[in-house]
């Protein structure tokens, strides 16, 4: 792909192994160029990670995977903010040995964040599909849960709900 000309109403950003983009935007002439895209994250389990963003209500919008890269690329967002505000999953697939790659928690990184409809079916949802809230909804306004990779993820109560048992009462666990 060759560099795009200055004012170029289209921007392309392509995978440094395929000559195909994977993302596209076309812009305005005359709009600021700088805007949110996604959060890129590690994961070793794919399918599993996107069961827990689905928990959450995010859904999958797209999805690159590169036999030559030996990467999958899998976008999250919510309803309606596709290109908005995104959660890029990176799968890199298992060495010709079968071994994979682990990752821990980068030291600069804190935290996703998602506003939530209602905070209790959601930390409900997860909870029962085996996740830890780490720091229950005890005000119902704010909950942790972490990821299958351990990410930490904070959800947030659209408007406000009163406290409720058994959150209320409910300690932390580990660290969020």
């Amino acid at each position: 792909m060759g560099i795009l000309p200055v004012g170029s109403a289209d921007l392309r950003l392509a995978s440094l192994l395929d000559d195909e983009p994977f993302f596209s935007v076309d812009k305005p002439l005359g709009e600021p160029m700088t805007k949110f895209l996604h959060t890129m994250i590690r994961v070793t389990d794919p399918d599993a990670t996107i069961a827990f963003f689905n928990l959450i209500g995010l859904e999958e919008v797209r999805r690159f995977s590169s036999e030559q890269g030996r990467f999958t690329l899998i976008f999250l967002a919510a309803p309606g903010q596709e290109g908005l505000a995104e959660v890029e999953l990176t799968y890199n697939w298992p060495a010709e040995d079968g071994s994979a790659e682990t990752y821990t928690g980068g030291r600069n990184f804190g935290h996703l964040a998602y506003r939530v409809d209602n905070i209790y079916e959601t930390c409900a949802a997860l909870a029962a599909a085996g996740h830890i809230i780490h720091r229950p909804p005890r005000d119902g306004h704010m909950a942790f849960v972490k990821s299958p990779d351990g990410i930490s993820v904070e959800l947030l109560q659209d408007g406000h709900l009163p406290p409720q048992e058994p959150w209320a009462s409910m300690p932390n666990t580990g660290t969020w």
